[in-house]
Parts: C-alpha cells; sequence; structure tokens
C-alpha cells in the first residue's frame, strides 16, 4: 500500500553530514545516564580525569606549547599524542577538542587553552555525545572502509561545532592500506577538520604519517607528582593515608596516573576491609606481594655473608609471606641499583626513609664497583631464569645459591693484588720437559756453490718458488740425520699413507740443477722437526703460565676457569704432557 501524504519522511537539510558514516556519530544519541544517577560507582580513574589542562598534571612542556599555538592561532590540522599507558593521551585529544570548540559562558568566546567547561561544546565533549567530535578506536576498526567513511564524511562541515574533530585511539592499530587511503587526507584535510591520533607505539605509526602531524611525546609522570595527586584524591574522598604507603603506590605505578588511580582505589577497598579506613604501606606491600625492603636488606645482607643456610631460610619466609621468586630478585636487583646510586652520590628513593638512606649510603661504602656489578649480574641472570622456568621457586633458590657463593669468591683484581704482595725468591723454576732444540742447520752442511747452504735454506727456496706444500711437509715431518746437498739423510715423523718424495726429488733437481738424493733411515734417533721444535717451545711457556703462582690462585678460585693468553686458550693434559690450543 503506498504511503499517504501523510507518513511521508520529513525532508533533509542539505547542509546536514551525510549519514553513509557507518559510525553511527552523526545524529546525536540520547547521553547515557550518568554514573551518580544509575548510583553505579566510579573508578577514582574516571572521577579524577582532568577536565581542564590546568589539572593535567607532569605534561607541562606540551601545555604550553599548546597554549602558545592558540594564542598565535598557529593551530596545526593534525596531532599525535604517544606516551606509555595511563599519562593521559585520550584525555589530551579531548582537552585539545574542548579547547578549539569553546565559544565560553556567554558564548562568544573563541579558542582557549582554558575552556570554560560550562558551554553546550565543552559539556558535550565531557559527555561524549558532541555530534562534531567522533572518537573511534583503531583496535576494533583497522580497515581501510572504516578510514574511507571517514574521508568521505570530512568534506561536510561541522553541524554546531567551531571544528569536526576525528580523535583516533590505538592509531598504531590500523592497517597499512588504511594508513595510505588516510595519507591524503590527513595532509590537506579541509579547513574544519582536525585529526588527534593517540598511541602506545608510535614506532609502528608509519612515518608517512608521522611526518603530517605535530607530535606530542608525553613524559612518564613522576612518582612525586602521582603522590601528590593521590593525597588531592585520598583528601576528596575522606580517606586516611601514609605518606609511604602513597610513594609505594606511585612507584609501582611506573609513571602511570590510571596504573597508580586503580591502586590506590583497590587500596582504599582494601583498607576498608580491615575496619579502620587507613591506607597504610604494609597493606600496600600485602596487596601488591611486593617484597618488604627491610626483608629484602635482610636477604641481601645474607648472601654478602654467604650463609646458605640462613639465606635459604629468609628466602622461604618470605615466600611464605606471599612474596614471590621474581619479586624477590626484582627487590635485590633494586636493592643493588639503589647501592650503586648511591655510591655515585646518585639522587636518592623519595620513597626511603632518612635513616633508611643512612644506611644505604654507609652499606655502599662497604662494597666495590666490581662487586656491585657482579652482583647486578647475576641478579639479573637470576631473574630470568626465574621467569622462564617451569618451577620458579626452586629456579630461585639455586640462582640465590649461586649468588650467595660467587659473593665469596675475590674478585681478579683483589686476587692480584694479594698476590703481589707475596714473597716469590724462593720459587722453584717451573722444570721444562721440551726436548733440547736442535741447531737450525743440519749435521752437516754443504759447500758446492749454488747449493743451500742449511736445512734453513732449503725450506725458503721451496717456498720462494711457490712450492708451500712441500715446505710446509719438510719442516713438520723432516727429521734431519744429515744434510749434504744434494744428499740428504732424514727420518719421518709420522707414518704417512702416502709422502711427496718423488715430487720433493724433481723439483729439487729443477731448483739446483743437480739430482738429489732423499735417503730414510728408520733405525738411528733423530733430532725432533721444526714443528716439533715449536710446539716444544710453546710448551714449555705455556707450563710456566700455568704453574705461575698467580694463576694458580686464580684457578683454585675460580673453578672451571679457562686461561687464554693473546686470544689462545691453554689447557695442558698433565697425564699425557701434552698442549691442547684452541684459538
Amino acid at each position: 500500500m503506498p504511503d499517504s501524504p501523510d507518513s511521508e519522511a520529513p525532508t533533509r537539510d542539505p547542509d546536514m553530514p551525510d549519514d553513509a558514516l557507518g559510525l553511527g556519530l552523526n545524529e546525536p544519541a540520547p547521553p547515557p545516564p550518568s554514573d551518580e544517577a544509575s548510583g553505579a560507582y566510579r573508578v577514582l580513574a574516571r572521577k579524577y580525569r582532568p577536565q581542564t589542562f590546568s589539572e593535567l598534571f607532569g605534561q607541562d612542556a606540551m601545555v604550553q606549547t599548546l597554549g602558545n599555538a592558540i594564542k598565535r592561532d598557529r593551530l596545526a590540522h593534525a596531532f599525535l599524542m604517544t606516551g606509555v599507558r595511563g599519562v593521559g593521551k585520550t584525555t589530551t585529544a579531548r582537552l585539545i577538542a574542548k579547547a578549539l570548540n569553546c565559544i565560553g559562558a556567554d558564548g562568544q568566546g573563541g579558542p582557549t587553552i582554558d575552556p570554560c567547561g560550562k558551554c553546550e561544546p565543552c559539556v558535550a565533549i565531557a559527555e561524549g555525545r558532541h555530534i562534531d567530535v567522533i572518537e573511534m578506536d583503531a583496535a576494533s576498526h583497522t580497515g581501510v572502509d572504516d578510514v574511507r567513511e571517514i574521508i568521505e564524511a570530512v568534506r561536510y562541515a561541522a553541524v554546531s561545532a567551531r571544528y569536526k574533530i576525528y580523535i583516533i585511539d590505538e592509531v598504531h592499530m590500523l592497517s597499512k592500506n588504511a594508513f595510505n587511503a588516510l595519507l591524503k587526507t590527513l595532509e590537506e584535510p579541509p579547513a574544519h577538520v582536525k585529526f588527534l591520533f593517540a598511541t602506545t607505539e608510535v614506532n609502528k605509526v608509519p612515518v608517512t604519517v608521522l611526518s603530517r602531524c605535530q607530535r606530542f611525546d608525553l613524559k612518564r609522570i613522576t612518582p612525586e607528582l602521582l603522590a601528590e595527586n593521590f593525597r588531592m584524591i585520598c583528601g576528596k574522598e575522606n580517606v586516611e593515608a601514609d605518606d609511604d604507603a602513597l610513594k609505594l603506590i606511585a612507584i609501582a605505578a611506573e609513571g602511570s596516573a590510571r596504573d597508580g588511580q586503580s591502586i590506590l582505589d583497590q587500596a582504599i577497598a582494601h583498607a576498608d576491609m580491615e575496619g579502620d579506613g587507613k591506607v597504610t604501606a604494609e597493606q600496600i606491600r600485602a596487596m601488591l606481594g611486593l617484597s618488604d625492603r627491610r626483608a629484602t636488606a635482610r636477604l641481601f645482607d645474607l648472601l654478602l655473608a654467604g650463609d646458605a643456610q640462613a639465606m635459604l631460610a629468609e628466602s622461604a619466609a618470605q615466600y611464605a609471606l606471599g612474596v614471590e621468586p621474581q619479586a624477590m630478585l626484582a627487590g635485590l636487583l633494586n636493592e643493588v641499583h639503589r647501592l650503586t646510586l648511591a655510591k655515585v652520590g646518585g639522587p636518592s628513593d623519595p620513597a626511603t626513609a632518612q635513616d633508611a638512606r643512612e644506611e644505604i649510603i654507609s652499606k655502599a661504602d662497604s662494597l666495590s664497583f666490581p662487586m656491585l656489578h657482579r652482583l647486578w649480574q647475576l641478579l639479573l641472570k637470576g631473574h630470568e631464569e626465574v621467569v622462564h622456568a617451569a618451577m620458579p621457586r626452586e629456579s630461585g633458590d639455586m640462582a640465590l645459591l649461586r649468588i650467595t657463593h660467587a659473593a665469596t669468591m675475590p674478585d681478579p683484581g683483589e686476587l692480584a693484588k694479594i698476590l703481589e704482595g707475596r714473597d716469590t725468591s724462593s720459587k722453584p723454576q717451573a722444570q721444562s720437559n721440551a726436548p733440547a732444540a736442535p741447531p737450525s742447520t743440519a749435521p752437516s752442511a754443504s759447500d758446492q756453490p749454488g747449493m743451500p747452504a742449511s736445512f734453513e735454506s732449503l725450506l725458503s727456496l721451496l717456498s720462494e718458488n711457490g712450492h708451500h706444500s712441500m715446505e710446509i711437509f719438510m719442516r713438520d715431518e723432516m727429521r734431519v740425520i744429515e744434510f749434504a746437498p744434494p744428499k740428504l739423510t732424514f727420518q719421518l715423523a709420522s707414518n704417512l699413507k702416502s709422502n711427496p718424495l718423488s715430487e720433493l726429488r724433481e723439483a729439487l733437481g729443477r731448483l739446483t740443477g743437480k739430482k738429489w738424493e732423499l735417503i730414510e733411515d728408520k733405525d738411528v734417533e733423530a733430532p725432533p722437526t721444526e714443528r716439533e721444535i715449536l710446539d716444544a717451545k710453546q710448551l714449555s711457556e705455556d707450563k710456566e703460565i700455568m704453574n705461575s703462582p698467580l694463576v694458580k690462585a686464580a684457578r683454585s678460585a675460580f673453578p672451571g676457569a679457562e686461561v687464554s693468553v693473546d686470544g689462545r686458550q691453554i689447557n695442558i693434559d698433565e697425564t699425557q704432557d701434552q698442549r691442547s690450543v684452541s684459538a
């Protein structure tokens, strides 16, 4: 049945934006009921979200830059906020949207770094219902079709605001094609459009996008500022909290305001369960499973003392209290870091009391830098093992035992100083089992003109004329009995399946013009080869090194240690009296 004239659809204003956006944000939706109206509890991270730039703490440089840009009317068309979670990226984007669209309480204002918060644009943006401020989560709208809808919609002017603003959160989640589709619009958008991007992984955003945006790197918020913010929140919530407890929460937040406020929310609930409603440092440690600093200091002292049994008992006691092995080792790493900073005169931890700071400085003075660095490396290795271990507690015990025994060992520098003070004047000389080196020439030499005068001269003649393999064969295998050119009597050092004697005879004949007589004699005792002479000399030197008091003491203090000289590792087999060298 055809529709009656009375049921015709209302005519559409041609100035209205196209509703083909597909995000369902072109028609104003009724505002959702507030948490207060519905009786639902609002978490602290939402309740105390900054509503003005003056409430945004820890990002003063960015606020100043934006304020100057607004005053001088030098606003970029695209902004990108990056930083770790919870430092205010999305909050900053919403504040920029307010600053650009605020019209003042009298409706006559312009862009300002201090939005009034009372005009319709400010209120609608704060409640998330402004038709011209469109928020999109790139994690759930990653495709090119989602970006194409934005590109189509930017052609239309804003309905009720000065600027149409697109806030795209986690922009790094957009696909490559989506980024490429956005590039042209992002570079030359209409004058009434602003893009605000937020991301925690700016390295995943293409450079072509970064170059089209004004970038703000939001810093981690310092523990001092976080603790001050938590103190303000506790005052407004009528909650009593220790300063140490707020400092612990600030440190655990790792620079994130949202994380810290969430922990504070949990801490207030935990304190209420206790009955008195006061947030204390002990409750925070118990709630988060943090290792008590005093317990960590006791465990650290036992590690340094090398008391394995007491150390294991203390570790078991902390584990029984709920401290995980990973947190235990992390606490010890933190202790070494604090001691090292104290030794170099670095800044002290704000969460540390004055008497504890003096104790840390005193302990740091008693430890050397090599000791602190070695402890750091051992603890870091143990922490990594515990993180990936199938049995974390057992792995933690083994790591602590390794550190306990290593802590009692002297470092090489101290060992050298101790040994330098010893009287080594009566030290027995190292006995060498090396065979006596024969003269470099053979027992007899040639007096014929044109002939090599010695065996070494003959080797040089072969090498100079390109017969390197024969020169190596004679140097390594020939034990020369008589050298009387053109006669050479020798003995081979090893039983070779094949030897180049016939080729050697021909080569010598060509080089000297004489027919050579090469005679092998297996029945007499022959001197060592050139290679055996060098090996024996090296063996003697290596034995002298290994028998020196310094090396013996080092190997005793560090069992299994390898001795290396000029990149060459020495390993002497005492039973077979042979030397093994690996480069």
